[in-house]
């Protein structure tokens, strides 16, 4: 009877394969129009995506209550900025690049649980000639709760547009701006 297993296992051992072929599971069937626009997609190289800053000064933002600038006791919140990324693509003549930053926004004093709205800019500046090709000022919310009232928050802009071959010439900033909107 052994014998007749050991004959008709490569039978068996087809069949096998042949069965695994002919799967109808969905998971495993090929998404050609997914494979087609990963084609369409230019891939960027990371070198000639712009690298992305925190400018000095603007990593930090405090808020006060009315009259009391400067008084650390009146402090109703801050905020901080620690890290900052982006990743590019290309459309048409245009790199387009999605600038994101890790933040923490904690109550100070005065602070109570809420919404808080932090004012958070992207600038992206030629190095050579000093011009900006991009500024943008988000007003990003972020929910103060819980007994401790701190919030982690990620704040993403994905539509910075700036000519595709500035790539390597420009600057990204990322930072709070409490100035006039411009």
């Amino acid at each position: 009877m052994f014998s007749k297993i050991i004959k008709s296992s490569p039978v068996i051992i087809g069949c096998l394969i042949l069965a695994g072929c002919n799967s109808t599971e969905t998971s495993q069937t090929l998404d050609v129009t997914a494979q087609q626009d990963a084609a369409t997609t230019p891939a960027i190289i990371q070198g000639k995506c712009p690298r992305v800053s925190l400018r000095d000064g603007t990593s930090f933002y405090r808020a006060y209550t009315r009259g009391g600038d400067g008084d650390p006791s009146k402090i109703t919140y801050q905020a901080s900025l620690a890290d900052a990324t982006r990743s590019c693509t290309a459309s048409g003549d245009d790199l387009v690049v999605n600038v994101v930053a890790a933040g923490r926004l904690v109550a100070g004093p005065q602070g109570k649980a809420g919404n808080v709205v932090l004012p958070v800019r992207v600038a992206v500046v030629d190095k050579v000639t000093r011009n900006v090709l991009y500024s943008e000022l988000t007003q990003t919310p972020v929910a103060l709760s819980g007994s401790n009232l701190t919030a982690q928050f990620v704040f993403a802009d994905p539509n910075v547009r700036i000519p595709a071959g500035s790539g390597g010439e420009t600057e990204v900033f990322v930072g709070f701006d409490t100035g006039p909107t411009r």
